[in-house]
C-alpha cells in the first residue's frame, strides 16, 4: 500500500476522475433521454438502477484487465482487414448508437410515440433499463480502455470509476429535468450520439478518427446552443415584464399566425418580398382587434376616456342662448349640463330630445330634458365600463375621482375605438405616431401607454399614477414640462417638442445614449 503516499498516484487519480466524468456526460444525457420514456414516478428508479448496473459493469471490466488487453488480438480478416474482439465490440456498439439515434430523432420529429388519444405512450420499465445497460456498455468500453492506458494500479482505476459514477448519480436528476424542458437540447444530444456512433463504426473498421475533431465539433455545437438558450432566457425575461393579459394576447396572436407589435416593429425595414410569399392569415386589423379585446380587462377607463379639459359642456347659469350655441357648435349628440362648474354636475341632455321638443312647439328648457348619466369610479377597468354602459339606457359614463370631481367622459364609441380604432369623424388629424428616418418616433403625447407601445413597438416604463405619454413627463419631471425637456425611460430618451395648454402635445422618442 506504499503507492498511496505517491503524489503521482493522486495526480493520476484526479486526472482520471475528471476524464471519466467528461467521458460519462454523454452517457448520462442519453440515459436521461431514455428515462423520459417511463412514467414520471419510475424515472428516478430507472436512472439509479441503470447507473448502478453500469458501475458494476465497469468494475467488472476493470477486474478482467488481461481479457481486455487481449481484445486487440486479430480473430479473422475480411478484405485484408483483420478484425479483433475490440473492433467487433466497437462496430456493434456504433451500429447500435446509429440505429438508436435515428429512431429517437424520427420519433421526436414525426411524433410516432403519441397515440391518437393524445396521451403519451410510456415504454416498459425493463425495456428501458435494458437499453440503459446496453448503452452504458458501449460507453464503458471506451472509458475502461482509457483508464487502463492512464494508470497501472487497479485500485486507482476502481476509485476513479466509483467517484465519477457517484457524481453522475448526483447530477442525473437535475440534468434530466433540464433535458426534458429543452427539446432542442435533446435533438442536439441525439446528433452527438450519431456522431459518436459513426466514430465507433469507423474505428471498428480500422479508420481512426482523432477524438479531438469529434470533441471540437461537440464543444462548438454546445457553445451555439448555449447562446441560443441564453437568448431565449432573455426573451422570456423581457416578456415576463409585460402584464399577464398582454402576454396572453401575444401567445394567442402567435397561434393565429401573427407576431406581437414589438417583434413586427423590430423587423420593420427588412425585405418586403417575404411578405408577399407569406401564407395568407388574419388581416392586420383582425390582429389589432384580437389584441385589444384580450387586453381590455387590464386597461383603465382613464386610458380611453375624454379627459376633463377636452369635455364640452353646457353652463346652465348662462341661459338658453349659451345652450343653443353649444348644441349648434358641438359635434356631439350628448352634452353634460353643469351649474357654473364642471364638478357641479346636474345631468346630461340629448340633442335629439331637444330637437323633438322644439319641433313640437315647446320652449327650450334644459331642466325638462335632463337625464341622469352613468357614474364610474376612476379605477374602473375598460371592460367593466363597457359592461356598465351596456346596462345603462344612455351609452355614456362620467368618470369621477374619490372626491366626486369629474375626471373625464367615456362613451360606447370610446370603448369601440379601443378595440377597433378611432372612427374617421372622431380621429384627430395629427393623432398617432410617425417614424423618422433616423429611427426615432414623433408621437402625440395624449396617446395612452398601451397605444404608444402598439404603434411603435416600444415598451416604456408604466406607473399607476399616469396613463398617457404626457403623464409620464409630469411623473418624471414632477412639474409642468417645457419645450425641450427630456426624460429617460429604460433604453429610450423622450423629448418634449410642443405644448398644448398645460400638457405635452408632441414628443420625440429616440434611443437613449449609453450611460457614462
Amino acid at each position: 500500500m506504499e503507492w498511496l503516499s505517491d503524489p503521482a498516484i493522486w495526480m493520476g487519480l484526479a486526472t482520471l476522475v475528471t476524464l471519466e466524468i467528461v467521458l460519462g456526460i454523454d452517457n448520462l444525457v442519453f440515459i436521461a433521454i431514455l428515462a423520459d420514456k417511463l412514467p414520471p414516478h419510475q424515472r428516478d428508479k430507472a436512472r439509479m438502477i441503470g447507473l448502478s448496473l453500469a458501475l458494476l459493469m465497469r468494475l467488472g471490466l476493470l477486474a478482467t484487465l488481461s481479457w481486455i488487453m487481449r481484445l486487440t488480438t486479430p480473430l479473422f480478416s475480411v478484405l485484408d482487414h483483420a478484425f479483433s474482439g475490440r473492433d467487433l465490440i466497437l462496430l456493434g456498439g456504433g451500429l447500435f448508437l446509429l440505429f438508436k439515434a435515428t429512431m429517437e430523432l424520427h420519433e421526436r420529429l414525426e411524433g410516432g410515440s403519441h397515440g391518437g388519444g393524445g396521451d403519451k405512450a410510456y415504454a416498459s420499465f425493463g425495456l428501458v433499463v435494458t437499453q440503459i445497460v446496453i448503452l452504458d456498455a458501449v460507453f464503458s468500453l471506451d472509458s475502461v480502455i482509457t483508464a487502463v492506458g492512464m494508470v497501472d494500479e487497479l485500485g486507482v482505476m476502481f476509485a476513479a470509476v466509483i467517484i465519477a459514477m457517484a457524481v453522475m448519480m448526483l447530477a442525473s436528476k437535475p440534468l434530466t429535468s433540464f433535458v426534458n424542458h429543452h427539446p432542442t437540447v435533446v435533438v442536439l444530444c441525439l446528433g452527438f450520439l450519431m456522431m459518436i456512433g459513426f466514430s465507433l463504426v469507423a474505428e471498428g473498421l480500422g479508420f481512426k478518427i482523432p477524438k479531438g475533431y469529434l470533441y471540437a465539433a461537440i464543444v462548438f455545437s454546445i457553445l451555439i446552443e448555449g447562446f441560443n438558450q441564453w437568448s431565449r432566457f432573455n426573451r422570456e425575461k423581457q416578456e415576463r415584464k409585460q402584464p399577464f393579459r398582454q402576454r396572453t394576447a401575444h401567445a394567442v396572436l402567435r397561434l393565429l399566425g401573427a407576431r406581437p407589435a414589438y417583434e413586427a416593429a423590430a423587423d420593420a425595414g427588412t425585405s418586403t418580398g417575404a411578405a408577399e410569399e407569406r401564407e395568407p392569415g388574419l388581416e392586420a386589423a383582425e390582429h389589432d382587434m384580437i389584441r385589444s379585446v384580450l387586453t381590455l380587462a387590464e386597461r383603465s377607463v382613464a386610458s380611453v376616456m375624454t379627459v376633463r379639459t377636452d369635455i364640452q359642456w353646457i353652463n346652465s347659469q348662462r341661459g338658453v342662448e349659451h345652450a343653443t350655441e353649444m348644441l349648434m357648435r358641438s359635434p356631439h349628440t350628448r352634452l353634460l349640463v353643469c351649474d357654473g362648474d364642471l364638478d357641479n354636475l346636474q345631468g346630461m341632455v340629448q340633442s335629439r330630445d331637444l330637437l323633438a321638443g322644439v319641433l313640437s312647439g315647446r320652449s327650450l328648457s334644459l331642466a325638462d330634458y335632463l337625464r341622469e348619466p352613468l357614474v364610474l369610479p376612476e379605477g374602473t377597468t375598460a371592460l367593466r365600463a363597457l359592461e356598465r354602459i351596456r346596462e345603462h339606457p344612455i351609452p355614456l359614463g362620467v368618470v369621477v375621482d374619490e372626491y366626486g370631481g369629474v375626471e373625464g367622459l367615456v362613451t360606447a364609441n370610446d370603448l369601440l375605438a379601443a378595440i377597433a380604432g378611432d372612427l374617421a369623424d372622431t380621429r384627430d388629424a395629427d393623432f398617432g405616431a410617425e417614424k423618422q428616418p433616423d429611427g426615432s418616433w414623433i408621437v402625440d403625447a395624449t396617446m395612452s401607454m398601451e397605444d404608444v407601445e402598439h404603434a411603435t413597438g416600444i415598451a416604456l416604463e408604466r406607473r399607476p399614477s399616469y396613463v398617457s405619454l404626457s403623464g409620464l413627463f409630469l411623473h418624471a419631471l414632477e412639474r409642468l414640462p417645457d419645450v425641450g425637456d427630456s426624460v429617460r425611460s429604460g433604453d429610450w430618451q423622450l423629448e418634449v417638442l410642443s405644448l398644448e395648454r398645460r400638457r405635452v402635445g408632441k414628443a420625440r422618442i429616440a434611443p437613449a445614449p449609453p450611460a457614462s
